[in-house]
């Protein structure tokens, strides 16, 4: 799973894009890159950025994207206990932090 995610992570970064990859269907991503385009919602890379400084002693997984609720999901590890953090996509306010 990490090197997956870390490939996804790379992919992103070189091809310039910041809708989110994992675990997402096509139709999702679309949904994501459009709505970022159109400047409904923020890229990932911002959500990470302020979520993950929130997140001190967990390991950052990745992340998938739910266009229906707009909303980021972050996926966290810390103890071996998996931590979801779901994330309104257009205000980056934290909406839930499952354990």
């Amino acid at each position: 799973m990490r090197s997956t995610t870390l490939l996804l992570t790379a992919a992103m970064l070189a091809g310039g894009s910041a809708t989110p990859a994992l675990a997402q269907s096509s139709g999702d991503q679309a949904s994501a890159r459009q709505e970022m385009r159109d400047g409904k919602v923020l890229p990932a890379r911002e959500i990470e950025r302020r979520v993950i400084q929130q997140m001190r002693g967990h390991e950052y997984l990745g992340f998938e994207y739910d266009a229906a609720a707009a909303a980021y999901r972050l996926k966290f590890i810390r103890d071996g206990r998996v931590v979801w953090v779901d994330v309104d996509a257009r205000t980056a306010r934290v909406l839930q932090i499952s354990k």
